[in-house]
């Protein structure tokens, strides 16, 4: 019988609220990182792999950063050594193929072909929020999907790209240069290394970003498609910029998909586009999650 080397498994419960953020905490610790709803309703598990004993104080002190932003108490901090090989197989197990509009998301556990006529897309959940999963996710998916054959887009930005997997879906959908950004250093490495295992790398160039300030996302510019999944307040707070970056009206202008945030807060987020000229087409609603496309 084979003997896999153990690791140890961090396993907390959160929220649908605060899976991106808590996720985002466990990163320094694990190598790998996986998410997914339970059966109980806004509920989400994560668990991450780590080779090394993980620290339960440091890890406390992370978690609690994010639990202090939400004023959430820290979650309960289950970490047990297991086998290697049984504990990444048992996880990918929970995240099955996910159909997409177009799209086909899947991991490297699935060995079927992927259905005709769909784009399929290689994801493992990981280090970087976004396996296709999460409703904001999908609804970004499904907005790429439905714009695929109505306009003809050169120039699409991903900005917030984390895992890559909306700059690999623009990538195939549309057949042309694709640039994504992250504020985070290690989701752009984990972009890069999924860019590459769906063989799209001579079209997409992923890269680290604050925003829309930086000199790399101006020298590209304008912009005919924007896709973002984030938060809300960045969104607002990045909505003037992310104008200035945009196709105006007499160069053709520009689509924008706005992701990462709650039904409640679309009035918001779009309130504030609108202000620089944007208008809703339409808005994906998927477990109390929501996803506009605008279009100036």
């Amino acid at each position: 019988m084979t003997k896999f080397p153990h690791v140890w498994r961090v396993t907390i419960l959160t929220t649908d609220k605060t899976v991106n953020a808590f996720e985002e905490a466990l990163n320094p610790y694990c190598e790998a990182i996986f998410w997914h709803p339970t059966d109980s309703k806004g509920e989400w598990q994560v668990e991450g792999f780590s080779k090394s004993k993980i620290n339960r104080g440091k890890l406390v002190r992370a978690l609690g950063v994010v639990a202090d932003v939400f004023s959430v108490p820290v979650p309960e901090i289950l970490i047990v050594a297991v086998s290697s090989g049984k504990g990444l197989s048992d996880s990918l197990k929970r995240f099955p193929p996910i159909n997409a509009g177009r799209f086909f998301v899947y991991g490297s556990h699935f060995h079927k072909p992927p259905p005709y006529g769909q784009i399929p897309i290689l994801l493992n959940p990981g280090r970087a929020f976004g396996s296709g999963s999460h409703a904001t996710t999908l609804g970004c998916l499904l907005a790429i999907s439905d714009l695929v054959g109505k306009k003809k887009f050169t120039r699409p930005i991903d900005m917030g790209c984390g895992s890559g997997i909306l700059s690999v879906a623009l990538a195939k959908a549309l057949r042309v240069q694709v640039h994504g950004f992250d504020v985070d250093k290690n989701a752009v490495l984990v972009a890069k290394e999924n860019i590459s295992r769906n063989s799209v790398s001579s079209l997409i160039y992923a890269g680290y970003s604050n925003a829309y300030g930086s000199s790399k996302v101006k020298d590209k510019a304008p912009y005919d498609l924007v896709v973002s999944n984030i938060l809300a307040n960045p969104l607002r707070q990045m909505a003037k910029n992310m104008s200035r970056i945009s196709r105006n009206i007499s160069m053709g202008g520009c689509v924008v998909i706005l992701s990462g945030f709650h039904n409640y807060d679309a009035n918001r987020v779009y309130s504030i586009h609108s202000a620089y000229g944007f208008r809703k087409v339409r808005s994906y609603h998927i477990n109390g999650w929501c996803t506009l496309v605008l279009k100036r």
